[in-house]
């Protein structure tokens, strides 16, 4: 059995997780009644925000998990690990995830195929379908294909897995946005809920444009999500992170302005983010953490990526301003680790959100980076800026961050756990 500290430490960080999550969710609702208009607006607006006041103070009460030491987690689990398998996982589905050549069989799994050739003919269909409420993984295998839908999974449809037959030939395709009518939430082309979800070897894209401002190709707010082998392509507001704990790993994620944003505790690891070409008069911002409150265990966490220019952005790189991230709330946390950062990242690094708003309250931080963008010496001045030490870093790892050594074990993406 596990020790009652062990597992102390482990509802602890599922607490702040949930808790967090709420504060976000009030957020997103106060966000979309922005633009609601009528007598009972100022009612409803009140009534969530004293309601919430509450989520709030448990969160800042809520005990600080102890348990080993970080120096004790990063000797444990320095290195990058595949770890076994959940004993309900099938030998088939071990086969799927292990990234085996054997061909998918449609009696082991819900396969999706715009030829008629499979279970469904979209996407939509094939999880109203799958089982609701599952502590099982269900298996959706979406073959080869361009498929023009807006998908949502809902809360209930828990532990899904999708597999595509690769990020370059199974594509989800949406175009909504903001100049389109749809707030950023509801722009997302392929928005997840149910928690437990697993995505790989698929590209999820918003081709709305950069003329459209804030167009979402992913967003997830789900707790326990991991995507592995995926394209995620977009320009402005790509991949919104929402909430909960999250993980990328060999991903592509390609945007203009915040096209890394949300309030989840989210970990990348050997992803390209690339930043494309942008409006004119535009500047580039790859991230935008939306972490409001210092209590909440979120914040984004860059890790043995490459930060790089696409191709349609090389030509312009001189002249198009590029900044790490700017501050969305005014305690946004992101650090990028052990990352590639080419020349496109302008010297100062980081770029204010609206004047000196949260400049003082957010933590930006860098450790470990290499690469001609990467230099410190004349980033920004600002109090919640750090040149990270071992120990600043060691906060924002796989393990630390997103309690990942509790879950990921189950999923066989491969991942480093520390520094």
């Amino acid at each position: 059995m596990q020790s009652s500290k062990t597992l102390n430490k482990r509802q602890l960080a599922d607490a702040n997780a949930f808790l967090s999550a709420a504060l976000t969710n009030k957020n997103t609702c106060l966000e979309g009644l922005e633009s609601a208009s009528g007598p009972l607006k100022p009612v409803l607006v009140n009534s969530i925000t004293a309601t919430y006041k509450h989520v709030s103070n448990c969160l800042s009460i809520l005990s600080k998990p102890d348990g080993k030491s970080k120096a004790q987690a990063h000797e444990k689990t320095n290195n990058r690990r595949l770890l076994g398998f959940p004993t309900w996982l099938s030998a088939k589905s071990r086969r799927i995830l292990e990234d085996s050549d054997d061909e998918y069989d449609p009696s082991d799994i819900l396969t999706v195929a715009l030829d008629g050739s499979g279970n469904f003919s979209t996407v939509n269909d094939a999880i109203e379908f799958a089982p609701s409420d599952s502590f099982d993984r269900t298996i959706i295998y979406v073959k080869e294909g361009i498929y023009h839908e807006n998908v949502y999974i809902p809360k209930d449809k828990t532990n899904l897995v999708f597999l595509g037959d690769g990020s370059d030939v199974t594509v989800i395709s949406g175009s909504r946005s903001v100049a389109g009518g749809y707030t950023t939430f509801r722009s997302a082309t392929f928005a997840v809920a149910g928690d437990g979800f697993l995505a790989r070897d698929i590209t999820f894209e918003n081709t709305a444009g950069p003329e459209n401002h804030q167009a979402v190709a992913l967003r997830i707010n789900a707790d326990l999500a991991a995507v592995y082998h995926c394209n995620i392509n977009g320009y402005q507001d790509t991949l919104y992170a929402h909430s909960y704990r999250q993980f990328y790993t060999n991903c592509n994620i390609s945007g203009t302005v915040d096209f890394i944003f949300g309030n989840a505790a989210v970990v990348f690891q050997e992803c390209n983010i690339l930043a494309r070409l942008p409006m004119d008069r535009q500047f580039i911002a790859l991230t935008a953490s939306g972490r409001d409150s210092p209590d909440q265990n979120t914040g984004i966490s860059i890790q043995n990526c490459s930060i790089l220019a696409s191709e349609e952005l090389l030509g312009s790189s001189t002249t198009v301003k590029s900044y790490l991230g700017r501050p969305w709330k005014i305690y946004s946390r992101t650090v990028f680790m052990e990352s590639y950062i080419d020349d496109l990242i302008h010297p100062l690094g980081w770029r204010e959100w609206a004047g000196d708003l949260g400049l003082d309250t957010l933590y930006y931080g860098e450790y470990d980076n290499t690469g001609p963008g990467s230099g410190t010496d004349n980033r920004v001045t600002w109090q919640g800026y750090k040149v990270m030490d071992y120990d600043d870093a060691l906060n924002f790892t796989v393990s630390e961050l997103i309690t990942g050594d509790e879950w990921l074990d189950s999923t066989e993406f491969p991942y480093q756990n520390g520094i």
